[in-house]
Order: structure tokens, then C-alpha cells, then sequence
């Protein structure tokens, strides 16, 4: 498969940021220079054509610098990149860029207690009137005097209420209120690549079926929904699959037929849940994908 330098593109060229910065910087640094070694396409086509699962806001917003990226974000710019498109391996590339982002995210965290800006809040001013060194004034004696009796008299009034409050709820319990139902929850887990497994090899030509099996997580059934197809690649598929009826609890096999090119290569397709409108149930997680190798077995 042949792999395209950069592509200059028209108008203004975003300003790289400068690793020597700061640790935000740095890392942004790095998600620039994997940009450009995956041929520098631009953020709208990771978003949409090579099927990131962050909007190209997000995108290029992680690579410039100006504030840390979320892990969500920042994995989707390097899937999209350094394993869809540079081929690497899927585990290996999730662990190394994890490592990266955990430190680079330990350093920019902010240091320090206090106010927002880090800054320690003053004390208040010294009165030599309320010295307790001191002793108090008329003035004060008598706010004193006036407080004591306040408190006292507030706390025989709430003992009174408390004691009128306690005979009215016992001789009139408030109705019991129906309990309300969780929310439902709409969850997937992968559980196992049931042919053709990462890294298997197939011949030019050949056709063959993909099988994945996944479970229902959640406690929402899943009717009429689909595996899209989210990027482009030498092997060709159908668009979409139909995923059969899957109740909570319960693991599908879905299945797709794929054809292998003439001549030997990588072949990486990426599959998303989607509902009958074509809209991505789990924008967060990482769909299913085929990952063969096309050659002589």
C-alpha cells in the first residue's frame, strides 16, 4: 500500500507550539509530528473519513498546545493516525501514548494549595478588641448577655417544635412515595474475535468471513441497529451490517464478508455501532476492526 507525504493545504498554517514551553506544549509537539508522519491530513478528514470518534475541534485543539487534552481525545487523534494509518500495532500504541499522556498530564497538573491562581489566602487583620487577652468592654458584656439569652431562648423554642413535630409525623406518617425505576443503560463489551483473528494472514483475491462476538452490557435490548464501516482500506466490505436482536445479558456473533485485494498489503477496517439513522451509539468507545495481513499463506 503506498503512503503519501504531507499535502500542502491553502490559507493560513496553524502555529506549531513550541515543546520548550511547557509540558502542554511538549505533548502537543508530539501529536503535530504524528500528524505529519501519517501524511498530515487534515483534522476534518480524521473526523469524518478515517472515522475519529471527536469532533475536529477537539482534534486540533490537542494539537496546539493551549490546554492538556482529555485521554478520549487524545486517543482517537493517535488511532486514527499511528494505527490506522501508520499500521501499528493496536495494544503496543494504546500503552505507549497511555504512558506518555499519564506523565505529561502529572507535570501540567497545577501545584499548590489555595485560591484558583495558586496563590495563598491572606489573614484576616489583628483587632485589638477581641484580644481574649483582654477583658471586654461594657459595650461587649452586654451584646454577650444578649446573645446568651437569644441562644437559650431559640433552643427551648426548637426543643418545643421538635417535640410538636415528633407526635404529628407519628400520628400522621407521610404516604410512602413509589420507588422509582434506574435509568436504563444502553453498554457493550467486546468479548472475542471468533475468525480471523489480528494479524492473520490471508491470500490475494480470497473472500472471507469476519465474525466478532459482543455483549449486551447494558439494560437496554438492541433492535435495529447496525455495524457501520468508519474508514477506507484495501480490503473491501459492505457499508454496513445488520446486528441481529441482542437482549441485556446476552452475547451476538455478527458477521461480514469481506474481499481481499489482488496484491499483497495491510488490510485495517474499523466497524461502529450505529441505530437506523446512522447515528454512533458509543462515540467513546473503540469500535470492532478486521486486522489482516494480505500474502501467500
Amino acid at each position: 500500500m503506498e503512503t503519501q507525504g504531507p499535502r500542502k493545504r491553502r490559507g493560513r498554517q496553524p502555529t506549531r507550539p513550541d515543546p520548550d514551553s511547557g509540558t502542554t506544549e511538549a505533548f502537543a509537539d508530539k501529536l503535530v509530528q504524528l500528524k505529519q508522519a501519517a501524511g498530515d491530513p487534515s483534522y476534518a478528514e480524521m473526523a469524518s473519513r478515517l472515522g475519529a470518534a471527536a469532533s475536529k475541534s477537539s482534534l486540533a485543539s490537542a494539537a496546539q498546545g493551549r490546554k492538556f487534552p482529555t485521554w478520549e481525545t487524545t486517543w482517537e487523534y493517535v488511532r486514527v493516525l499511528a494505527v490506522d494509518r501508520l499500521g501499528g500495532d493496536p495494544e503496543k500504541t494504546r500503552q505507549e501514548w497511555r504512558d506518555l499522556w499519564e506523565r505529561a498530564r502529572a507535570d501540567s497538573s497545577p501545584a499548590g494549595m489555595g485560591t484558583v491562581d495558586g496563590t495563598q489566602d491572606e489573614a484576616p487583620p489583628f483587632d485589638a478588641g477581641t484580644d481574649p487577652a483582654l477583658p471586654p468592654r461594657p459595650a461587649q458584656r452586654s451584646r454577650l448577655l444578649f446573645y446568651v439569652v437569644a441562644a437559650a431562648t431559640m433552643a427551648v423554642a426548637g426543643a418545643v417544635f421538635f417535640t410538636l413535630a415528633t407526635k404529628v409525623l407519628r400520628n400522621n406518617p407521610p404516604p410512602s412515595e413509589p420507588m422509582m425505576s434506574p435509568a436504563p443503560v444502553d453498554n457493550s463489551e467486546f468479548v472475542a474475535d471468533v475468525t480471523y483473528p489480528d494479524g492473520s494472514k490471508v491470500r490475494p483475491g480470497s473472500s472471507f468471513k469476519k465474525v466478532w462476538r459482543i455483549h449486551n452490557t447494558g439494560t437496554v435490548a438492541w433492535e435495529g441497529r447496525f455495524l457501520a464501516r468508519v474508514n477506507k482500506s484495501p480490503c473491501r466490505s459492505q457499508e454496513k451490517v445488520a446486528i441481529p436482536s441482542t437482549a441485556p445479558g446476552q452475547t451476538v456473533d455478527i458477521a461480514v464478508r469481506v474481499k481481499a485485494p489482488d496484491r499483497p498489503g495491510s488490510c485495517h477496517i474499523y466497524w461502529k455501532m450505529t441505530d437506523a439513522q446512522g447515528r454512533v451509539l458509543f462515540p467513546l468507545k473503540r469500535g470492532v476492526f478486521l486486522d489482516v495481513q494480505v500474502g501467500p499463506s
